[in-house]
């Protein structure tokens, strides 16, 4: 697995928001959040750092590829790990093209496009994050 990486120089909370921004720049969405601290410390009383999963979705290419294979949706969204880490928080995308390599052997060549741009797009995101305007 080849996963995008950043560190960027914030809280958590900032570092989601200047995020989201990003995001929304090339057309994705937030659909889902999971706060692992808040979970762990909820359902098992056990610290952890600032850790959240995030469920991204840019509608129009996941449309695309369903519409090459309904049992796509296994591997979607795309999953971003937003983890405070020392000197800031760390953001980590999957790699579509790694992820869309688990579809069916008939339906692979015809996500390769696809996955390659869905990995460009969410680089550019990652790239782009301004913390300054969260």
């Amino acid at each position: 697995m080849d996963p995008l990486r950043v560190t960027v120089p914030s809280s958590i909370d900032q570092a989601r928001s200047a995020l989201e921004v990003a995001l929304k720049s090339k057309g994705f969405g937030i659909l889902t959040e999971i706060d692992l601290q808040a979970t762990f410390s909820a359902k098992l009383g056990a610290d952890h750092e600032g850790h959240r999963i995030l469920g991204v979705c840019k509608p129009q290419l996941a449309k695309q590829a369903l519409d090459l294979d309904r049992d796509v949706a296994l591997l979607l969204p795309c999953t971003v790990t937003l983890r405070e880490v020392e000197g800031g928080t760390e953001v980590i995308a999957i790699d579509p093209q790694h992820v869309f390599t688990l579809a069916a052997s008939d339906t692979r060549a015809q996500l390769v496009p696809l996955a390659a741009q869905v990995r460009a797009e969410l680089a550019e995101a990652l790239a782009g994050i301004d913390v300054s305007v969260a």
